[in-house]
């Protein structure tokens, strides 16, 4: 089938003519010039940092809050973990309740000690290991429990090897005053606890602060810093990780934190449900011929009968045009709340299974377009070695495909967010703007697996008419 044959058979009926004067707006042509942060929904302002980097960043909070307060930096450190490093708001509350602060912050404890004359003598029994010892062997936190300092070590050490730092706490039970750095590390001698100990701290002051995020890239150190932590994607600039910045996840756009991660739990706990759609094989409508899926398309055509139909729900694609937005959307029961619970129960898996197949479908095609990418590198190198053009004349197939992945793994993570929407117009206007960016996928997709036989101009009108369908879509539903 031609280009202009397909394209031609992707019109939509006059019921979706409501949206199309708004769609179909020309962009000002001026519009690279404007602001990126306006322009471009997926905008995000972030840098890459490294270790020694960070460490510097986090000594200059704690410097600033030390000699703002007069309090020692181990003691900063443990507010600023306390409170995700909000100097202004710790030096106000500081200032306003000193006590209550500190109390909050687990480093003075709700009462005052009480006053044990034991603490005079100079021998002391350890409640621990029960040994007496001279006293100046004793030490305590600010809540006053008194321990040896080889059972205060040994604590250390256990909680250490646990992965524990900041969260070290008294000995004594109940007891929930934390203890600080300094006085940690003046009670261990071994430099390779020492040094797990302030790795582990370290891990978990970033943790804590709101602009930073290690990158999720297996052994990377790279640690992202950006001023606002929106749910946006950022890329490590090291291992080419791209994540959520705000949860670290697999980016989800347009679906946000909390949703996605209902989504990924739902779809682990029926896993086994959802197998039997799992299969890379369908028969063809037509003739009903065993088919399996070798391209990410689903633009079908019957090696046997040449029957063009949609893999999704196997109708004609010659009609598919006009019935893509039935094809990729959910039609709800209005009056399955008056039927049977088992009628219901029906009814949920077969929402959830309709959603599930297109998330994993797309999910599949990403996979497999990536071998179509690879057999267009293959291709090219072979024309360049015949001297049929250079890699910069064939850099747009390679564009192409990059383009389409990007579109594609949208479109995947809009279904969790379609899933979990309330019925309504906000949704109608989504699932509408949903089948125009999957039509338009599943153009470009057709087009780069026939890319010898497609016209360049043609491809490329298609990259730009794919791309402005998904920014449309996450400008309107992308929530950070």
């Amino acid at each position: 089938m031609s280009g202009e044959e397909f394209e031609s058979d992707m019109e939509y009926s006059d019921d979706d003519c409501c949206y199309e004067d708004y769609y179909n707006i020309e962009e000002d042509c001026d519009a690279e010039q404007l602001d990126p942060s306006k322009t471009d929904p997926e905008y995000f302002l972030y840098e890459c940092l490294t270790v020694e980097e960070v460490e510097r960043l986090l000594n200059e909070s704690v410097e600033i809050l030390s000699n703002t307060l007069q309090i020692t930096p181990s003691l900063a450190k443990v507010l600023l973990h306390a409170h995700e490093w909000a100097i202004q708001d710790i030096i106000v509350k500081y200032r306003g309740d000193s006590c209550k602060l500190l109390v909050m912050s687990k480093i003075k404890p709700p009462h005052p000690p009480e006053s044990v004359a034991s603490r005079h003598l100079r021998h002391q029994v350890c409640p621990v290991c029960v040994a007496s010892q001279s006293s100046d062997m004793f030490s305590s936190l600010a809540c006053g429990h008194l321990f040896c300092k080889d059972c205060w070590t040994m604590h250390f050490e256990v909680q250490i090897t646990q992965g524990i730092s900041t969260g070290i706490g008294c000995m004594a039970q109940e007891c929930e005053v934390l203890a600080p750095e300094d006085f940690v590390l003046t009670l261990l001698s071994r430099p390779s606890t020492r040094d797990k100990y302030q790795q582990f701290a370290f891990r978990d002051y970033v943790k804590s602060h709101p602009q930073l995020r290690f990158c999720p890239g297996p052994n990377c150190q790279v640690v992202i810093r950006a001023k606002e932590p929106w749910a946006k994607r950022a890329i490590c600039n090291l291992c080419r990780t791209a994540f959520c910045f705000r949860c670290g996840t697999d980016y989800h756009a347009p679906t946000d934190c909390a949703t996605i991660k209902k989504w990924l739990t739902k779809c682990a706990d029926d896993s086994e449900t959802a197998n039997y759609i799992s299969a890379h094989t369908k028969d063809c409508p037509r003739c009903h011929i065993c088919i399996e899926k070798n391209g990410g398309c689903n633009h079908m055509q019957c090696y046997n009968c040449k029957h063009d139909f949609c893999w999704m729900c196997l109708g004609d694609w010659k009609s598919h045009g006009s019935e893509y937005y039935e094809c990729s959307r959910y039609k709800e029961n209005p009056s399955i709340a008056h039927e049977s619970v088992h009628a219901q129960a029906r009814e949920a898996l077969k929402k959830y299974l309709h959603y599930y197949e297109r998330w994993e479908n797309h999910s599949k095609s990403l996979k497999l377009e990536e071998q179509t990418l690879q057999k267009i590198k293959t291709r090219i190198n072979k024309k360049v070695m015949n001297a049929s053009g250079t890699w910069i004349d064939w850099q747009y197939l390679l564009d192409a495909a990059s383009l389409l992945a990007k579109c594609r793994y949208t479109l995947q993570y809009t279904y969790p967010y379609a899933y979990y929407m309330e019925p309504g117009p906000r949704k109608e206007l989504f699932e509408y703007q949903q089948a125009q960016l999957e039509i338009e996928i599943e153009n470009l997709s057709w087009k780069i697996e026939r890319a010898e036989t497609t016209d360049r101009g043609d491809l490329q009108n298609q990259m730009d008419i794919a791309e402005k369908r998904r920014a449309t879509l996450l400008k309107d539903f992308l929530e950070v």
